[in-house]
């Protein structure tokens, strides 16, 4: 099993539409073989000391696939490509982070 956390950086101010579209993305997703999990999150001010301060224009993606050729096929799936297509212009920057357990 393999957790990834994906960070995206968004266009200023245009945080709410992408979630839009990401978020009729998500069922797709959920239903590829090897989906765990597959979530967007946004930072929450808290007020605790040793939290880094937090990004309005960021949606960090928590996702839970069962091998890495699960992941990798993820990645080329028709509805991934017809996504990018969609968010191209709301998306500044985007990383991946892949974990195993340790």
């Amino acid at each position: 099993m393999i957790r990834v956390i994906a960070t995206i950086e968004v266009v200023e101010g245009r945080r709410e539409a992408f979630l839009a579209e990401f978020r009729r993305l998500v069922p797709k997703v959920l239903q590829e073989p090897g989906c765990l999990e597959y979530e967007p999150m946004v930072d929450v001010p808290t007020g605790i000391g040793i939290q880094t301060p937090t990004r309005p224009n960021v949606v960090t993606v928590v996702e839970k696939w069962s091998s890495l050729e699960a992941l990798e096929a993820h990645l080329i799936a028709p509805h991934m490509v017809e996504y990018r297509k969609a968010v191209k212009d709301l998306v500044k920057e985007a990383s991946l982070r892949i974990l195993a357990p340790a």
